[in-house]
């Protein structure tokens, strides 16, 4: 496997400040023709207060319905016109809003993305019209099984936390929305010092740095109102659901690891051997083996001091129990004895090809970057990352498991179908 030196890698890198705090940072790739380009928000659901669960995500939709200068079919237009593309997403803890075009469009794209972000327009019209939309998107995360079991698994791990609501929000919340209230929001969370523009693609980094100081220079930023909840205990604590469904789906799972924790890379490979695709033993055991199900994974998410962790299968109810047990030997195996070496260099393999393959797309490279300034404050390196697989052991690992796999540790949520 060849990849650029950490050198080369490092050189393609820069990062720059604003007097105002905005950061900006980019990555050239002379080798292609495109950019993507991002403007994040270090905000997620995990900084509302619970009058404004589901703010941040339904200020995202919004930024989309217009500006003092673009209706929403100008920004829409803007960039398809030209072959590219605009979007958004929202997550617990940042919201990005990015574009990729050919390099060529790069000023335009910078245009109207900073133009979205600081001259909203919110129209009292477009405001109650979303409200309906984005109330029907989660009538369909709750008509889909496994998202539905998902939140509520998320909720019962961090009870009471705003880590654990939905970032979609709750119907009488966003019903209550008012245009000031997106105002206030933004006031609190969108300050320049909370932003960061985030370019990977063949582009000059001044060039950049040029063209997003005419946009967001003369703002002026004031302290971010930052609003991090205390995290409650962890409590093992199971609940069971039913809806009118036929399968039955289980997640059973525990807080995991934040971010920059010492045992991340012992989980991550943990995960791969346990849940990580089809060659993953949970998949050769419970679905080749037995049959007793068609999709059986592991997930891992990781926040900045916490994280979760779970294995979701969905089976027949009748399997239930089998399922579980058979889910319980694996935990113990990974506890009782140290993953055998070959095993374990396939996983590290599966592991470095996915992060070489996602490095072939510039979005993603984009928000590895911004995740990477997020998280770390710092560039992390592809190599630094591989060098991270490489070194642990079967024993760490296993060292590691004795304390994380413990079913006893490890909160369930069903979901059955009604009598």
């Amino acid at each position: 496997m060849h990849t650029k030196s950490t050198e080369d890698e490092l050189q393609a890198v820069d990062k720059t400040k604003l007097s105002n705090g905005l950061t900006i940072v980019t990555e050239r790739i002379e080798s292609v023709k495109s950019v993507a380009v991002g403007i994040w928000a270090k905000t997620g659901s995990r900084n509302e207060t619970p009058q404004q669960a589901g703010v941040t995500h339904f200020l995202e939709h919004m930024l989309f319905k217009g500006t003092e200068n673009r209706s929403s079919l100008d920004i829409a237009m803007s960039m398809e016109s030209v072959g590219g593309y605009l979007n958004a997403f929202t997550s617990s803890e940042y919201t990005c809003y990015y574009s990729r075009c050919l390099n060529t469009q790069l000023e335009r794209a910078l245009d109207v993305l900073s133009d979205m972000v600081l001259h909203p327009s919110f129209p009292e019209k477009e405001i109650e019209k979303e409200k309906k939309v984005v109330i029907e998107e989660m009538k369909m995360y709750r008509d889909s099984p496994n998202d539905y079991l998902f939140e509520q698994f998320s909720a019962n791990i961090f009870d009471g936390h705003p880590l654990g609501n939905s970032t979609l929000g709750f119907e009488e919340t966003v019903s209550a929305f008012e245009r000031q209230d997106l105002y206030d929001y933004m006031e609190q969370r969108y300050q320049p010092s909370n932003l960061l523009i985030s370019v990977s693609g063949n582009m000059e980094h001044d060039q950049v740095v040029e063209l997003v100081s005419n946009y967001f220079s003369s703002v002026t930023s004031h302290d971010t109102v930052q609003k991090n909840e205390e995290l409650p205990e962890y409590d093992v604590n199971d609940i069971a659901l039913h809806k009118s469904i036929e399968q039955t789906h289980l997640i059973t799972g525990r807080r995991g690891l934040d971010y920059n924790h010492d045992d991340k890379f012992s989980l991550l490979l943990a995960n791969t051997v346990l849940g990580g695709g089809m060659s993953s033993r949970l998949h050769q055991n419970v679905r080749e083996k037995y049959g007793y199900c068609y999709s059986i994974t592991s997930f891992n998410q990781s926040y900045q001091d916490t994280g979760l962790y779970g294995i979701y299968v969905g089976t027949d109810q009748e399997y239930v129990d089998h399922v579980r047990e058979l889910i319980n030997q694996e935990l113990d195996t990974l506890r009782q004895s140290a993953i055998p070496e070959k095993e374990l260099s396939e996983a590290k393999s599966q592991l470095k090809g996915k992060l070489l393959l996602s490095v072939e797309s510039m979005k993603n490279r984009m928000s590895r970057l911004a995740k990477s300034e997020i998280y770390y404050d710092r560039f992390v390196t592809l190599d630094e990352l591989i060098q991270k697989i490489d070194s642990v052991t079967s024993e760490e690992i296993q060292l590691f498991a004795q304390n994380f796999f413990d079913s006893d540790v490890f909160s369930e949520a069903v979901l059955l179908p009604e009598e």
